[in-house]
């Protein structure tokens, strides 16, 4: 079966993944319209890229340029619509009115390599599913400029980024450690950072307990053995490619067995695991494709990953 692909002719552009809840759609939009298809592990995925990829415009607005933009950028958007959608974000601190309630949250990728950010709290999780969060812990709440504040004390203090780049995600996706040594560095990096209340800390940021939360299973990273009493988490095959641009004619089906951010996991002919970042789609006009088949550059996932780009 071949899901989430729309048939060609109908001018649906794809708006990559979104994780509104627990499972992953891909995004679609025509114009002002938009849609979304439910994606499931097991199930057949697959495109062919037609004609050329277009600006995706910025905050739900059409590119007024109908820019053509390179296949290798993960943003999709032409320099003017980039602008835009970056003054209004909450990133670039042009909303220190914003009347909502934010998070900070304190994000595992891998041993090691962890980072703190804030969310809108009506967002929940899904900013740590977008981002490929293996597994976090709530940390405080409060305004936004609090938030943002805690954000600067903690990087500074514990030595922790607000970003890190995607190509290491994918690296350290591929071997992870058990659930209890997880959850034992999100913990000690918690203890850290509310060691902190008092020193630099903003008043107005109400801690957070303590809850460790594990997305393995959600993102489809492992399995459950049948023959253990308990379900023991494993990791899956390790993908060791990666796409690195579509080009017109280009190819991309495959089974999905895990996505994790904006990455789809595909198993593809000859029993390996192929990484495709939705975001390397999004403009591009895409037909429906069944098999197992990639025509498309690759790269590999160990010597230097798919961009040098930031998530």
């Amino acid at each position: 079966m071949t899901c989430a692909v729309r048939e060609s002719g109908g001018g649906w552009w794809c708006a990559g993944v979104r994780w509104p809840g627990e499972v992953p759609e891909l995004g679609w939009s025509r114009g002002g319209r938009r849609r979304v298809s439910v994606l499931a592990y097991g199930a057949g995925l697959g495109f062919r890229a037609v004609g050329e990829r277009h600006c995706v415009g910025a905050r739900g607005n059409v590119c007024p340029l109908g820019a053509v933009v390179p296949g290798r950028s993960t943003g999709g958007r032409c320099a003017e619509c980039a602008r835009l959608d970056r003054a209004h974000s909450v990133a670039a601190d042009t909303m220190a009115d914003d009347p909502r309630t934010y998070r900070v949250y304190l994000a595992w990728f891998g041993p090691g390599l962890v980072k703190v950010g804030i969310t809108g709290e009506e967002r929940g999780a899904a900013r740590l599913r977008e981002q490929g969060a293996v597994a976090f812990s709530w940390l405080g709440r409060g305004p936004l400029m609090a938030a943002r504040r805690t954000e600067e004390v903690l990087r500074a203090a514990l030595g922790v980024p607000d970003r890190i780049p995607y190509a290491r995600k994918r690296v350290e996706r591929g071997h992870l450690p058990d659930t209890d040594e997880r959850a034992a560095e999100v913990a000690e990096l918690y203890a850290r950072a509310a060691a902190l209340e008092g020193r630099g800390w903003p008043e107005s940021l109400e801690r957070l307990p303590l809850e460790v939360v594990d997305q393995v299973g959600i993102f489809g990273l492992g399995r459950a053995t049948e023959s253990e009493p308990e379900p023991v988490t494993l990791p899956a095959s390790a993908p060791v490619r990666a796409v690195r641009e579509l080009v017109d004619g280009g190819v991309v089906a495959g089974r999905l067995v895990a996505a994790a951010g904006p990455d789809l996991h595909l198993a593809v002919a000859g029993g390996g695991v192929v990484v495709l970042d939705t975001r390397l789609i999004t403009g591009w006009d895409l037909a429906a494709e069944s098999g197992s088949d990639v025509r498309v550059p690759l790269i590999d996932i160990g010597g230097g990953g798919v961009q040098g780009g930031l998530f």
